[in-house]
């Protein structure tokens, strides 16, 4: 679905202009370097004026440390309302029987979940950050690794699938505090109901970290790790479309466990002008229009996946449910790092990321940002040919460019900004 609105009055970048000319030129370089190239970067999207409108609003003013009816600071009456209305619209959007919505971005979600459930030195069972697992998912640069004792699972070498049977034995020989599934590259729907019962046969919590499909799922395009996990942790951005921050959903009996480790054990005061700006996407979510968007974005993700394994790339796991893909270069003879820079040059971008082989790095990409410029499959389907050209032929780089134009004039973010 295509964001057919003007960025105007406050959003105006001439309103900075007039009093900051040079951040003002930054931002008008940044607003164009989005309309005039390809963003396919899986974790990325374009929001809605209304939700850029309340991270511009005077909420941005506000200091409101605690929850609402028991900040730390006078004059939150108003806030107080703005929260409520986020919290009971993900509440709702998600069938959860609590939400916070504090969390500054996904990690600091993650890391409150950590705080609720577990304590220094204990056994934590996730994906291996080379088979996809996020940073804090036991990074040993990231306070996770730090912090507790990670073992890594992974995926099937072949298949690029997730090997349930290696998370039971790992979980039976290493008898985790917690189970985390969630990756921040894995293509495929992820098995909640098997992750449960393996969590159940050892005694572990079960922490989902569904910062890339809940977007998916607020749409009806992906299950819900609602119903399964003991916390979810999520980001609000990525497909999503909202603001770049973070929310835990949980049942109610651990609550307050959870909103005790955001604040005050993990963060100070809220702000509250992204949390408007979540609630607005939140709204926006619940929409009909938006589950039509989620379909299509998982619709557009198969077509380029369909389309790049024609080209001679290898399509992780064959395909995609999702919005996002991993794909391999190498049978075209390039790296994934060359063809990331080929790629750059020609106006496309996106991220490389590790493969389930030693050493590989491979490209990631989504459909969720194109999607909300309104391309369709049919475009998608131009896109996995450009793609293709540019990576196979670094003199390519110009005419793709070219056309990269033509395509993002023609489906322009922002129209008329």
């Amino acid at each position: 679905m295509p964001v057919a609105h003007t960025l105007e009055g406050p959003l105006s970048v001439d309103v900075l202009g007039r009093q900051d000319p040079e951040l003002a030129e930054i931002l008008r370089g940044e607003l164009t370097r989005q309309s005039t190239t390809l963003q396919l970067i899986a974790a990325e999207n374009f929001t809605s004026p209304a939700v850029l409108t309340a991270l511009g609003s005077p909420l941005a003013n506000k200091y409101a440390e605690g929850y609402p009816g028991a900040r730390h600071h006078g004059g939150c009456e108003i806030v107080d309302v703005a929260e409520r209305i986020a919290v009971e619209r993900a509440k709702a959007l998600f069938g959860a029987e609590h939400a916070n919505v504090q969390s500054h971005s996904g990690s600091s979600a993650v890391l409150a979940a950590y705080a609720a459930l577990l304590r220094p030195g204990d056994t934590v069972l996730a994906m291996g950050l080379p088979h996809g697992g996020h940073l804090t998912h036991g990074s040993p640069a990231n306070f996770s690794g730090r912090w507790f004792d990670f073992v890594g699972y992974g995926v099937d070498p072949e298949s690029g699938l997730i090997d349930h049977e290696q998370v039971r034995s790992l979980a039976r020989t290493h008898r985790p505090k917690a189970i985390v599934c969630g990756s921040i590259s894995y293509p495929r729907h992820i098995d909640y109901a098997v992750f449960r019962e393996i969590a159940d046969e050892v005694g572990a919590y079960l922490i989902a970290d569904a910062a890339h499909p809940i977007g998916l799922v607020a749409g009806g395009a992906a299950p819900s790790p609602v119903p399964y996990a003991d916390v979810v942790c999520a980001t609000t951005h990525k497909v999503l479309r909202g603001p770049r921050g973070g929310m835990l959903l949980c049942g109610s009996e651990l609550a307050e466990r959870v909103d005790r480790a955001v604040f005050p054990f993990t963060q100070g005061g809220a702000q509250m002008h992204t949390i408007a700006a979540k609630a607005v996407a939140f709204g926006e979510a619940a929409t009909p229009a938006f589950t039509a968007y989620a379909h299509q974005v998982v619709a557009n993700a198969r077509v380029l996946a369909r389309g790049l394994a024609a080209e001679g790339f290898a399509v992780t796991t064959g395909g995609t449910d999702t919005h996002l893909l991993t794909v391999d270069p190498a049978p075209l003879g390039v790296d994934g790092r060359t063809a990331r820079s080929r790629l750059a040059a020609a106006g496309v971008v996106l991220d490389t990321c590790a493969l389930p082989h030693p050493d590989v790095r491979g490209l990631r990409l989504g459909t969720a940002a194109v999607t909300t410029q309104g391309m369709g499959e049919a475009e998608t389907a131009r896109i996995a040919t450009l793609f293709a050209t540019a990576v196979r032929d670094e003199s390519a780089g110009r005419h793709v460019r070219e056309e990269v134009r033509d395509l993002t004039g023609r489906f322009p973010p922002y129209p008329g900004s």
